[in-house]
């Protein structure tokens, strides 16, 4: 089970209800909602619906969830520097709440950010940002189908 507050901006994995780690993330910078457009992070219940970058080298960029050859630098991001990097993991999710149905087909995801991006603090395009060590850390130890719940508070 994995336990999102948008408030402490942390993720919390649980296993057999009992919390094994808790990682600094970075949400929304527009906050939360589920209006297709709207780059905010959904709230609710949800199901991780695809797992990928298997065995992807750290700091691999994907666009479209496909892996692009590269690996994400300095040089990369003072190219791009309003660019919303998607790096190393992706764990999509799916919404399972009425409210919340569109996640998938919102491009809504769990993913690896550059490590100079700021964690603790909203900054994403809707998505939820973690350290790239940290979510190939998670990335091994969820599956398919994982409970994923995401608060406000």
């Amino acid at each position: 089970m994995i336990n999102i507050n948008i408030s402490t901006q942390t993720l919390d994995y649980y296993q057999d209800n009992v919390l094994q780690k808790s990682y600094s993330i970075s949400s929304s910078i527009n906050g939360v909602g589920e209006v297709e457009g709207s780059f905010c992070t959904p709230t609710g219940r949800f199901k991780i619906s695809e797992k990928i970058g298997d065995n992807a080298e750290l700091g691999t960029i994907f666009i479209t969830r496909i892996p692009t050859g590269d690996i994400y630098s300095k040089q990369l991001f003072n190219q791009q520097t309003d660019r919303d990097w998607i790096l190393t993991r992706i764990l999509w999710l799916d919404g399972v709440e009425e409210h919340n149905k569109n996640t998938h087909k919102r491009y809504i995801y769990i993913h690896g950010s550059p490590d100079e991006f700021m964690m603790g603090t909203p900054k994403s395009k809707g998505c939820i940002r973690m350290r790239n060590q940290d979510i190939v850390e998670l990335f091994e130890k969820i599956h398919i189908g994982e409970d994923v719940a995401i608060i406000e508070q």
